[in-house]
């Protein structure tokens, strides 16, 4: 995705921008075809279910003076023991069906039951929440997303009853589907550099350790360890991708990784900036103090509901946030060199933790800004004390070697046993820098295996749009420069979404696998590149090659697949694909856009002529049938 399209996606999600189109007479919510994201929260009622838990027949047919009018930008009614019932209607005014997708922006809520039009003869039902299996979900996504089919020139309605031990929040966000895969990135790319950002950290204080032996950096990997843990159980990734079957410790795991988070900050904080009892006695007792109530209040959250441990453990972390800044200033008052930077890392997290609990209990709205605080404040409280641990050791390293030299001229008289000092540190500053070397190649070979995982597509194993997109441009300024054919083939598998459809995603994606290592196959020189540009279409370059030579690679990829018979449930399927190329040589540097909209011409042409053929781009600018028509 280029860097504008991530910045106007994260902008979008900030402010809220959105396509919806709002009737003042009645607060109604309207979605045409030209919507692409919507808040939907503005248009929500609610009403709290009694004691005695309520139908979906009772609650359709409830006086409308019943419900309450949200009128707000966010829906969060903060901590209730009772389960809420919402609803909130969708009008489309076109004569067309919109397919859509309802996004629940809130992956900790226990128990969800949607029903979509209850009262017609087309209603549906979803029952979510994070006590289900990660992947009962109509759609395995961290948050909780269920697709929406709003009839053409109809109102639909949509109830949800939530009943949930967190916080009350339901962000109802309604997407166009381009639109939330738009999104999507932006946020996997933000997810993916904060946690990318601790697990480097943590390897390399790891390394540090296993170097120098120093206790402090085993609190600290432990300290930041459990800090992405929490933030991943928090926001749903850890129920995705870590334990997708264990509901029970997905509830739990957040009050105990947030309790170890405490512990292991407060146990690296009193040894890195040298709180004792002989220096500091009544703030160390009470530092010891907290460390103690996080270790049982983790260990609670192995037997105690979480409910019970919610309260306390938001408490615990603000009084060890603020005992942790009061240390620090303490410190620093008393001129702690570590203190600086230790200060200021905790005045970051704390004021993300803040702000993450303030809009937990609704004093502060529910937005991106406030929901992803406490990981942009961690982050960059980690990086802080990562530049804090390294000052340490220079610190460290610059008093040993004055002692060295004082040590050397007080000795100087002694010849030898000078000259066998200083072989001694040698030896040891030698061995030091080898240790250091070699951590240096390990990381680096971690983030070469890092780069090549973030090119790569994770079900297909070819390259991804991303970097599909990167070579491309490349290709594209080579040829224009050097005056050379530029080839694209753009190949879409016919009637995928029947496929799908017929024989569900499972065996959908076992089908994409198959596709993507027939086109492998062809792929010969190591100039050119095979990608999965997004769903079941697939792109191939090939630089410096002739349209023949394009159409015969073309035409070999679709025989291949053609032929190849794919087991389907006992039965034998064979696929076919339609395949659009594209030969020129640009006219200009910036001619992607335009070789890919041709491609992608041609490839329309093959669906409208039958599908199972390849056409090409000629220079008259109109496709032609390039291939053979299957008998």
């Amino acid at each position: 995705m280029p860097f504008s399209r991530v910045l106007f996606v994260l902008s979008s999600l900030l402010f809220g921008c959105s396509s919806l189109v709002v009737a003042a007479e009645d607060r109604q919510a309207i979605w045409d075809l030209t919507s692409e994201r919507a808040e939907l929260s503005r248009f929500v009622e609610y009403w709290p279910e009694p004691v005695q838990p309520a139908g979906i027949e009772a609650v359709a047919a409830l006086d409308p003076q019943r419900w309450t009018q949200n009128l707000s930008d966010t829906l969060s009614l903060g901590y209730s023991e009772s389960a809420y019932w919402f609803r909130v209607a969708v009008e489309n005014p076109t004569n067309q069906a919109i397919e859509s997708l309802l996004e629940i922006a809130y992956p900790v809520l226990d128990r969800i039951e949607i029903f979509i039009n209850p009262e017609s003869s087309a209603a549906e039902s979803f029952v979510l929440g994070d006590k289900q299996p990660f992947h009962s979900r109509p759609i395995e996504h961290r948050n909780f997303v269920v697709p929406l089919t709003i009839a053409a020139g109809e109102q639909t309605w949509i109830y949800l009853r939530v009943q949930t031990t967190s916080s009350m929040q339901v962000p109802l966000i309604l997407w166009n589907q381009n639109s939330f895969l738009a999104a999507e990135q932006a946020r996997s790319m933000f997810e993916g550099l904060y946690y990318g950002i601790f697990l480097v950290m943590m390897l390399y204080n790891l390394f540090v350790f296993m170097a120098v032996k120093e206790l402090s950096f085993l609190h600290y990997v432990g300290y930041i360890t459990a800090m992405p843990l929490f933030m991943a159980s928090l926001h749903g990734v850890a129920f995705q991708y870590l334990w997708p079957q264990a509901t029970w410790w997905n509830d739990q795991a957040i009050s105990v990784l947030l309790n170890l988070t405490l512990m292991f900050g407060a146990i690296f904080s009193v040894r890195f900036i040298n709180v004792s009892a002989s220096n500091h006695p009544l703030l160390h007792r009470w530092t010891v103090g907290v460390i103690a109530l996080a270790g049982v209040l983790a260990f609670s959250g192995l037997m105690v509901p979480y409910k019970y441990l919610v309260f306390p453990t938001i408490l615990l972390a603000f009084i060890t946030c603020s005992t942790m800044l009061v240390l620090s200033i303490v410190r620093w008052v008393q001129q702690d060199p570590a203190a600086r930077y230790y200060t200021f890392a905790w005045v970051f997290m704390l004021l993300g933790g803040m702000v993450l609990a303030l809009s937990k209990f609704t004093v502060l709205p529910r937005n991106l800004l406030t929901e992803n605080a406490a990981q942009v404040g961690s982050a960059l409280g980690v990086i802080l004390l990562s530049i804090a641990l390294a000052d340490r050791l220079e610190r460290e390293k610059k008093r040993v070697f004055e002692t060295q030299q004082r040590l050397i001229r007080e000795e100087r008289k002694a010849r030898m046993a000078q000259e066998k000092s200083l072989q001694v540190q040698r030896e040891a500053n030698t061995q030091l820098e080898e240790r250091v070397q070699r951590r240096t190649q390990d990381l680096e070979h971690l983030n070469e295996q890092l780069l090549e995982l973030s090119a790569t597509d994770a079900l297909t194993r070819l390259k991804n749009r991303g970097h599909f997109d990167r070579i491309f441009q490349s290709a594209v300024v080579r040829a224009y420069r050097f005056d050379e054919i530029l080839s694209l083939l753009v190949l879409d598998i016919d009637h995928f979404k029947k496929f799908n459809d017929t024989y569900g995603h499972l065996v959908g994606d076992d089908c994409l696998q198959m596709v993507s290592q027939c086109i492998q196959k062809f792929i010969t020189r190591p100039q050119d590149l095979a990608a999965r540009y997004g769903g079941e279409e697939f792109v191939v370059l090939l630089p410096d090659t002739p349209m023949s030579g394009a159409l015969q690679v073309a035409e070999r990829i679709r025989m291949e697949i053609e032929k190849t018979a794919f087991p389907v449930s006992g039965d034998v399927v064979h696929l076919t694909v339609s395949v659009g190329v594209c030969s020129v040589s640009p006219a200009k540097a910036d001619a992607t856009k335009d070789i890919f909209k041709w491609a992608d011409e041609a490839l329309y042409e093959a669906k409208g002529q039958g599908r199972n053929r390849v056409v090409s781009w000629n220079t008259d600018n109109q496709p032609v049938d390039s291939s053979v028509s299957p008998a």
